[in-house]
């Protein structure tokens, strides 16, 4: 892997795993259609330097995105410890800590039992290309069933507030809400389907507005990133990680930086905006990529 091919895939990285647009998919039919044959390949093996590389792309992403939000995790993980301690939940902030919990619980458990043989075995360029086409289906329909779903009033809660690296109290969100969102992580298994996309209409389709649903999606999203990335850190340090830690270290900078772009600029987005331009996007392109590598 050259450093200029680490930067490209770093920037890619960045921007798609928080643009709801599958950052995995891209992973594969960007390389492909670039012709970077040796990318594309090791995608899909069962152990490859490509893999190891994206490992440390997903630990920057996350670092963005705990850099972005900070002030909620300083008051989530402070509310996680004192509702231990204390053995009751009391307060906005404890309730947030295991609404997170909550979410994070069934892609974190399906995750370790089927995340290595979905990403192998779908990593391919038609596959990705296939559930590309989907991902933007998904967000499509979401957008046109949520106008059916009574939106949520939320007037105590500061989700919407606009305030950079802030997500509020979030009195709006619900157990349920948890959970459902939570789940629909699981589809981002699949390379070509969004985790943020899917989790977004999660939360719509559970009557939160577009600002809400992002907000709480790219929070939920954080630990899932990172717990993935550390999880698959020492492989870096192996004969997989042998040429490419620089490459590594560049490409997370870029990455991280790029997340940081993604998410400040995606927090303002959906304030006003909705899924409608994403999955335009993935339509097309997924579409396109079906053509070529059929």
């Amino acid at each position: 892997m050259s450093f200029f091919q680490a930067i490209v895939i770093g920037a890619l990285q960045g921007f798609t795993e928080l643009f709801p647009v599958s950052s995995l998919g891209h992973s594969v039919l960007v390389p492909a259609w670039l012709g970077w044959n040796s990318l594309v390949a090791g995608e899909a093996a069962s152990e490859s330097f490509y893999l190891a590389f994206l490992v440390g792309l997903h630990v920057a992403t996350a670092i963005a995105l705990l850099v972005f939000f900070r002030k909620d995790w300083v008051r989530i993980i402070a509310g996680f410890f004192t509702s231990i301690r204390d053995r009751r939940i009391e307060n906005a902030d404890q309730r947030m800590a295991w609404l997170l919990v909550l979410g994070t619980l069934p892609v974190g458990i399906v995750g370790l039992v089927f995340e290595h043989g979905l990403r192998t075995l779908f990593a391919k360029p038609l596959a990705a290309a296939i559930f590309l086409t989907i991902n933007g289906g998904i967000l499509a329909v979401g957008e046109q069933l949520r106008r059916r779903v009574p939106q949520r009033a939320t007037p105590d809660s500061a989700l919407a507030d606009g305030s950079e690296g802030s997500l509020g109290d979030g009195s709006g969100v619900t157990t349920t809400d948890a959970l459902v969102v939570g789940s629909s992580q699981i589809a981002a298994l699949f390379a070509g389907i969004s985790r943020s996309g899917a989790t977004m209409v999660a939360g719509l389709l559970r009557g939160l507005d577009h600002d809400d649903a992002a907000r709480f999606s790219f929070l939920l999203a954080t630990p899932v990133i990172f717990a993935a990335g550390v999880y698959k850190l020492p492989d870096l340090f192996g004969p997989l990680g042998d040429g490419i830690r620089g490459q590594v270290v560049v490409g997370s900078i870029v990455a991280g930086l790029c997340a940081y772009i993604a998410v400040r600029f995606l927090t303002r987005f959906f304030h006003t905006r909705t899924l409608n331009p994403f999955a335009i996007y993935c339509l097309i392109a997924g579409v396109a990529s079906i053509v070529k590598f059929a």
